[in-house]
């Protein structure tokens, strides 16, 4: 049959030739390379790939998605399609992070294409397959595995080998000299495995190399020969258990941009070596490696030179100028460096982290702050040994603590009757922190590829009795888990020194209390103060995994210390007279409790006859008549008027012979009744206080200015016989004397208060705009009341502003509390609240203070206030407010029942350590 085709239809089978040319089906594997997938997806335990799509074009549903929250996490198939015949085939594997059960997959050999492999992150058994020999492998990436025995002499004939990594897994016995065969290889890791013996010469056949890693291992023997690696570029060999010296042979390598030797085995001592060929450096440890002499001055020609650890060596003289170099990190720490303090240490970048703790400097060159970025712990010889540092200056000894007890890594708590300080503050990598006068902490360095974990802290006790002391140091693991996840596979290990001396080597929490999430304690007895201080030090030295749950997470972890004194302290003379002074008082208290009682029951019988006398009140039965009371007042004259309270207004007056009187007129339309009048007048009776107004009143009205005020109601609250709640604290009822100090007036609506009570149900009372939210609307009446009310007031002072606006349409908020709430939460500057009218003329420090304890004040929540012997504090700078936590006025301790711990708040170096009454049986977690 002739098929005719016009011109038309020959142009349309054209296209759709061209059309069946470009997108043909999509390339696919061999079949016997997909039947070969799904041997290795069952041999590695790998459950999600979807075998009915093509997993070669791209599918996203081919496998579960990558787990953008989880970085770790890779799940990549990498196909060629490149090959004639419309074939792929697999090239490249990544399967990251998964925690996959398996074993490695012998079937991978029957993938005759793949040239890279990454297994790294999943919880692999077993060993190497035997039949990878006989692949093209370029990349074998095995990190955090559970891979174990000896490495496999095979590998040597994998000679196609560019990148081999075995880290973290548990590789033991020695490394096979048949991986000297492996002359393309560019990077060998292996570190953190259980590998012992000497490293085989034949790896100096290893010409390629570019990057080395032996750390924490059990290897013997020195140092090898590293000459003829001249190509390397990283070599890391920490914790290894290889002994120095380091080998002259190290100055050949010009190549090096990143070397780290640390903790070196043996006894041999040597000077610096000779590094002066190697200028293009960005990282140099020489940490723990028996550094003798000085530090070179071929350092300054290192211009790339960002981090310089050379601590807890014996380097001695002075620190080189090393000014022109940009260098973020430098450790010197716990050497004998015995010369001056360069200037451009000292007024250097401040950005920079500079550790000179543990030297023998010049006292006179040591400046006498601390700075957060410089660490000068015991940088000097002093006077005194017992001298931490200059900048304790301000903190002198004005007695002995037999105990210091510390919550590391939280915040102060009691337990039972043992109370744990507060240890918040988030570290640095060279930081020495006087957190009190007592006891304070001394941070060391970043370890290599860490974020915060330090490699060495000291928490200090000073001001201590000489004598023998217990230390009991708590700890437990809670980074890693115990369970079938890569997670479980990170191993911590670390050295604790007490006074210098090392008590534990290598120790591992997990391992010393069986499991991770349980508390070990271990308490070291007798252990000797001779010069009134205890030091404690967690030293990272080489040995753990430094890839586990992610690169870094590792380092020293300790949860709480306590240091107590084997005997109580002998009582001195002038303890004695303490002893006897406080005897006294006692016995004065005493009296004035009795006194007290007596005059509170003579209260109570008087009050019932006021209230008799008060239901025919007549001003003209009293001492003044009322003509006397109306001309003092000048007939009652609006320019004598102090203040307008629920009974009346009150006057201000002066009676012939110049006495000087406060006079409260009841109103006949006052909603106050009889009742509370003489409820005022009996309160103001029955107590004594400086800020407390008093029957007769020399005063008058010019505004809020002091923080004395704040006493009077502390006073009201914890410290007067009859304990009150005012109820209506505000502008109005805090009068000024002459001398500005500040009285609490008006006492119509307070409430007393027994010592074992702290709250009740009332109605609401009080002043709107003042009035606390909780009392407001459900009655509900503790000393916090007054607290919110103080707030107000503080907020009314700074701002000059009426805490409730005058109504208006086009006003966002309607009190100054809600604007200066809106502000903080929208992290804008509060110090826009300040009355424009003072202009410049202010601390705005103390203004900003005032605000933020104003709305520390008024915050919604009762139990979030502070009580007002805190806020005198909190005003007065006694306590910072960062480091402020809320008291309960019940127990007058931290609300905190027990230390806590979260892991989301982790920040690298310390976890806190859940302390319970039975805190050695159980640990929990937050």
């Amino acid at each position: 049959m002739k098929m005719i085709f016009s011109q038309s239809s020959v142009q349309l089978f054209s296209i759709l030739l061209v059309l069946r040319i470009i997108f043909s089906w999509a390339a696919e594997l061999p079949p016997h390379e997909v039947n070969s997938l799904k041997e290795v997806a069952k041999e590695i335990g790998k459950r999600d790939w979807d075998f009915r799509l093509n997993p070669c074009d791209g599918n996203p549903n081919w496998a579960t998605p990558a787990r953008s929250a989880m970085p770790q996490y890779n799940n990549t198939l990498v196909c060629d399609c490149s090959y004639p015949g419309n074939v792929c085939h697999v090239v490249a594997t990544y399967l990251k992070g998964q925690d996959l059960d398996g074993v490695l997959p012998p079937s991978l050999a029957k993938l005759p294409y793949v040239k890279k492999v990454e297994f790294s992150r999943n919880y692999l058994s077993g060993s190497i397959p035997s039949e990878w020999a006989s692949t093209k492998l370029e990349r074998m990436d095995l990190l955090v595995n559970r891979l174990s025995g000896r490495i496999p002499l095979f590998l040597g004939n994998i000679t196609s080998l560019v990148y081999l990594s075995l880290e973290n897994n548990m590789f033991s016995g020695t490394v096979p000299a048949e991986l000297g065969k492996l002359v393309n290889l560019q990077t060998l890791v292996l570190s953190a495995n259980n590998l012992s013996g000497e490293l085989p010469l034949e790896l100096n056949g290893l010409t390629n190399l570019t990057e080395l890693k032996l750390s924490s291992n059990n290897f013997t023997g020195k140092i090898p020969n590293l000459g003829t690696w001249i190509k390397l570029q990283k070599l890391e060999i920490q914790g290894s258990g290889l002994e120095g010296p380091i080998p002259a042979s190290i100055s050949f390598l010009k190549n090096l941009t990143q070397l780290s030797i640390s903790d070196l085995d043996g006894n041999s001592s040597q000077y610096f070596p000779d590094l002066s060929n190697i200028t293009g450096m960005e990282l140099l440890i020489f940490r723990s490696c028996r550094l003798t002499g000085s530090i070179p001055n071929f350092l300054s020609e290192m211009s790339r030179l960002r981090h310089l650890d050379l601590s807890f060596n014996n380097l001695e003289g002075d620190i080189p100028d090393l000014k022109e170099l940009d260098l973020e990190k430098m450790y010197l720490t716990g050497n004998s460096l015995n010369g001056s303090i360069p200037a451009w240490i000292n007024g250097g970048d401040t950005t920079h982290e500079i550790d000179l703790s543990y030297n023998k400097f010049n006292e006179e060159s040591v400046p006498s702050y601390c700075r957060e970025t410089l660490n000068l712990f015991r940088s000097y010889v002093p006077a005194s040994n017992s001298e931490l540092g200059k900048c304790l200056s301000k903190f002198p000894c004005l007695r002995e603590y037999s105990s210091i007890r510390i919550n590391c890594g939280g915040p102060k708590v009691t337990i039972g009757n043992l109370t744990y300080e507060a240890d918040e503050d988030s570290g640095g990598a060279a930081k020495f922190d006087p957190t009190s006068g007592f006891w304070g902490t001394s941070s060391t360095g970043n370890a290599l590829g860490a974020r915060l974990s330090p490699l060495s802290i000291t928490y200090y006790g000073r001001c201590l009795p000489n004598g023998n002391f217990t230390v009991t140091l708590h700890f437990a693991e809670i980074v890693f888990r115990d369970n079938m996840s890569f997670q479980s596979l990170g191993r911590r290990s670390f050295d604790v020194y007490i006074q210098g001396v090392c008590i534990f080597k290598n120790f591992d929490i997990r391992k010393e209390a069986g499991g991770v999430d349980r508390a070990v304690i271990k308490e070291i007895k007798n252990v000797v103060v001779t010069n009134t201080t205890l030091e404690i030090r967690f030293q990272y030295a080489g040995k753990g995994t430094t890839a586990v749950p992610s690169r870094g997470s590792y380092g020293p972890l300790i949860s709480a210390i306590s240091m107590v004194s084997d005997i109580s302290p002998p009582i001195s003379d002038k303890s004695i007279k303490t002893i006897v002074i406080v005897a006294v008082a006692g016995i004065v208290c005493l009296i004035l409790i009795i006194f007290g009682v007596e005059r509170l029951a003579f209260y109570m019988r008087e009050r019932l006859r006021w209230e008799r006398d008060l239901r025919g009140f007549n001003l003209q039965t009293y001492q003044f008549t009322y003509r006397q009371i109306r001309a003092a007042t000048r007939n009652f004259s609006a320019s004598n008027k102090l203040g307008q309270g629920g009974f009346g207004a009150v006057y201000r007056g002066t009676l012939s012979d110049g006495t000087i009187i406060a006079v409260k007129q009841l109103s006949q339309t006052s909603n106050q009744g009889n009742r509370e009048f003489v409820n005022e007048i009996g309160l103001m009776t029955g107590i004594q206080h400086p800020n407390i107004a008093m029957a007769t009143l020399v005063c008058y009205w010019i505004g809020l200015q002091g923080k004395t005020f704040v006493w009077g109601l502390a006073f009201l609250h914890e410290e007067s016989i009859l304990r009150m709640v005012h109820r209506d604290i505000k502008a109005a009822n805090v009068l000024l004397d002459r001398h500005l100090t500040p009285k609490i007036a008006d006492f119509g609506l307070a409430r007393l208060f027994s010592e074992d009570r702290t709250q009740a149900r009332t109605a609401p009372a009080g002043t709107l705009g003042y009035m606390a939210p909780e009392y407001a609307y459900t009655g509900q009446l503790t000393y916090k009341v007054d607290v919110f009310s103080f707030g107000v007031l503080a907020m009314e002072i700074v701002t000059g502003t009426p805490n409730v606006y005058p109504p208006a349409d086009d006003l966002e908020y309607l009190t100054i509390v809600h604007r200066a709430t809106a502000l903080q939460q929208q992290d804008e500057s509060l110090i826009h609240l300040v009355d424009s009218r003072l202009g410049l003329h202010f601390d705005a420090e103390e203004a900003l203070r005032m605000i933020r304890i104003a709305l520390l004040c008024t915050n919604n929540n009762p139990n979030e206030r502070p009580l007002m012997s805190e806020i005198v504090d909190l005003l007065q700078g006694n306590i910072n407010l960062q480091d402020y936590r809320v008291r309960s006025p019940e127990t007058g301790h931290g609300e905190f029942s027990n230390l806590v711990l979260s892991p989301e708040t982790y920040h690298g170096e310390f976890w806190n350590l859940v302390l319970r009454e039975h805190i050695e049986e159980d640990i929990y977690l937050e």
